[in-house]
């Protein structure tokens, strides 16, 4: 049953052919086993009361598509029950008395939480390395990065662990790690999905999506994630876009005269061989589909990492100035004052990843260096919009979708950067400018590049554009088979 995907699973309980509680074990005896440390805190207990609850609905017949279908959630989204950790030492043992939305979304839909999954500390990485809970392990090669910051939840999909996830996007954490993974994962435009409940990092790029093997399940997932929450005042008004709609609508279209734009700064100095020939023959196969390539120019791509590496830490520098050990949390032992209770807790409860970024966000919101960093970054910011506006919606719009690469490499093997943080951020060059317009952008499989692993084709559409991104995905999904591909021994 590990290997199936949502929308079988969901048959099969509709059914009757096996049972939510049933199901909920043998997932549950599978992360028991695993050695990847993608699991921070699973309760066989509550998973199991959940999966009654929703072989009652089944047996009442009130379920839903997606009751008794087990997930798994980032542990950036608080959870009633289970800890809620952001992979800091800083909320080790916290506890959440309520549900994001996001996850109470799901629990409205049926679906039975199998526990939290690891991710780099307050989702600050590329690797999943950041964690203070310990790296995840990437299921194809162990020695290997599953990508970050949601690498959990990709891992966890990946080896068959959960059949489906949620994960959080603020510059391509979502993407990229799907990318190492081998698995299927979109970052809605912002605004679709609540932030309420979900641990923040950087306010105006923070976006939650869903992960898993298909497309298809993607859109699933989608439908009972998204929509306007009054309790977010990032989250879209009806009036904006922020209704209630069926992502599945556009499955099965034909890709007949669609027009795909391929970024020349894609396809440049420092990506790989290997990861491009994989795109350039996912590229390939879309024209086979009737798509048609178009050259296009987004100019300002790579201004997009000074640029989101000045507004997101300085987002996460106020976001996290809450952490002080004085109402929740962690709180250092044998200070002499409140000062130095701050300065204790805040050093011994924070990564260096987490204080790095913090003190970058503190500067340049200092009185003398915001005019010349911060603003000017959010300037930036408008100009890489105003690229994407030009080509997919202007008068002059040349293409329907954008393609390329999420990252210029595969996956990189476990420390190779925990040295050179630098290094590790120029990993995020395709995925930062989509966050930073705000668009939606989503990576598939499409084969596998240097040492056997993983690589994923990008796809970025216009704001509110998703459910064309999933039938364009789930097109090559239904004319290939990389998406069905798992690691050795699953």
């Amino acid at each position: 049953m590990h290997t199936k995907t949502i929308k079988e699973l969901s048959a099969l309980l509709q059914s009757k052919a096996i049972t939510a509680t049933e199901l909920a074990t043998q997932f549950l005896d599978r992360i028991e086993k695993s050695d990847l440390n993608a699991f921070l805190h699973v309760d066989r207990a509550l998973t199991l009361a959940q999966a009654a609850e929703a072989d009652k609905r089944i047996a009442d017949g009130t379920a839903g598509p997606l009751t008794g279908v087990p997930i798994a959630h980032k542990d950036i989204f608080v959870t009633k029950g289970w800890r809620s950790t952001a992979g800091s030492k800083m909320l080790a043992d916290y506890v959440s008395p309520f549900d994001a939305t996001v996850v109470e979304k799901f629990r409205a839909a049926g679906m039975v939480t199998l526990g939290k999954l690891n991710c780099d500390e307050f989702a600050m990485g590329s690797a999943n390395e950041n964690s203070a809970f310990g790296a995840v392990k990437n299921p194809w090669d162990k020695k290997a990065v599953p990508g970050g910051s949601s690498g959990g939840s990709a891992a966890a999909v990946a080896a068959r662990l959960a059949p489906a996830v949620t994960g959080t996007d603020t510059g391509g954490s979502i993407r990229q790690p799907a990318a190492f993974c081998g698995i299927t994962g979109i970052k809605p435009t912002y605004g679709r999905v609540s932030r309420f409940g979900m641990i923040a990092f950087a306010s105006s790029l923070d976006q939650g999506g869903p992960m898993a093997q298909t497309a298809e399940d993607c859109a699933l997932l989608l439908n009972a994630m998204a929509g306007f929450d009054e309790r977010d005042s990032t989250s879209l008004t009806p009036e904006l876009g922020g209704v209630d709609e069926d992502f599945t609508r556009e499955l099965g279209q034909p890709l007949t005269g669609l027009r795909i734009g391929v970024p020349k700064e894609y396809f440049g100095e420092g990506l790989s061989k290997d990861v491009e020939d994989a795109v350039r023959a996912a590229l390939a196969k879309y024209v086979e589909l009737g798509a048609t390539l178009v050259d296009i120019s987004l100019p300002n791509t790579a201004l997009s990492i000074p640029a989101y590496y000045m507004i997101a830490p300085a987002e996460a520098s106020s976001n996290l100035s809450r952490f002080d050990g004085v109402r929740y949390g962690f709180r250092a032992e044998g200070y002499k004052d409140l000062q130095d209770m701050y300065r204790k807790t805040r050093d011994q409860g924070f990564g260096n990843e987490v204080k790095r970024r913090i003190m970058v966000g503190t500067y340049v919101l200092c009185h003398g260096y915001y005019d010349a960093y911060y603003l000017k970054a959010q300037k930036i910011r408008r100009l890489i919009a105003q690229d994407f506006e030009k080509v997919l919606n202007g008068p002059d719009a040349v293409c329907d979708v954008i393609m390329g690469p999420v990252a210029p490499t595969v996956a990189w093997d476990l420390g190779d950067k925990s040295d050179d943080p630098v290094a590790a951020y120029l990993a995020d060059i395709y995925t930062l400018s989509t966050s930073l317009a705000g668009l939606p952008g989503m990576s598939i499989p499409v084969g596998f590049g240097a040492k056997d692993r993983p690589v994923g084709l990008q796809i970025i559409g216009k704001h509110f554009g998703e459910a064309k991104l999933l039938n364009v995905a789930h097109a090559y999904q239904q004319a290939t088979d990389w998406h069905t591909r798992a690691p050795a021994g699953i």
